[in-house]
């Protein structure tokens, strides 16, 4: 993927209603995001532009958008927790509703104390009528899940916390 195909594809994001994409290409993995105001004026900010693309620089932020208080991280990146070492939360890579089996009649995706695998789905978090599926990004043992089922999730929203084997 090039840069023209890149641009192409920021000029689509931002002409539509969809708040982010993710392509995968060639082991490759290309996710653009943008930020939409919310209903008492203040702007919601989402990571503004994340490549793992070696050779294309990253697209820098409108400069009409604030910039959020806290460093905006990539959410669904699991981080190390100060309570234990071998202790890693995963985290809501966007605002939605927090969905813990694919359909209301089906077994969820994991219960605590069950063993997971590196991109093993934990969830669906689902966004404008689009179903998202947060996996997980270590091996262990679900210690705890945060959220109840069908309710709604905020951005970096700790969602699992889960033991590192």
């Amino acid at each position: 993927m090039d840069l023209k195909e890149v641009k192409q594809l920021i000029k689509i994001v931002e002409n539509s209603n969809i708040s982010e994409i993710e392509i995968e290409e060639e082991g490759k993995k290309l996710r653009i995001t943008k930020t939409f105001p919310s209903k008492n004026g203040e702007t919601v900010v989402f990571p503004s532009f994340q490549q793992t693309l070696p050779a294309m620089a990253p697209q820098p932020a409108p400069a009409a958008a604030p910039q959020p208080a806290a460093p905006a991280e990539d959410a669904a990146a699991v981080t190390e927790t100060p309570r234990k070492d071998n202790i890693v939360e995963v985290r809501s890579p966007m605002v939605g509703t927090f969905y813990r089996a694919p359909s209301p009649d089906a077994d969820p995706y994991v219960e605590i104390g069950q063993t997971v695998a590196v991109g093993q789905t934990l969830c669906i978090i689902e966004a404008m009528k689009l179903m998202n599926e947060i996996e997980s990004e270590v091996a262990g043992k679900v210690v705890d899940i945060l959220v109840e089922n069908a309710q709604p999730v905020e951005f970096n929203q700790v969602l699992f916390l889960i033991e590192k084997a």
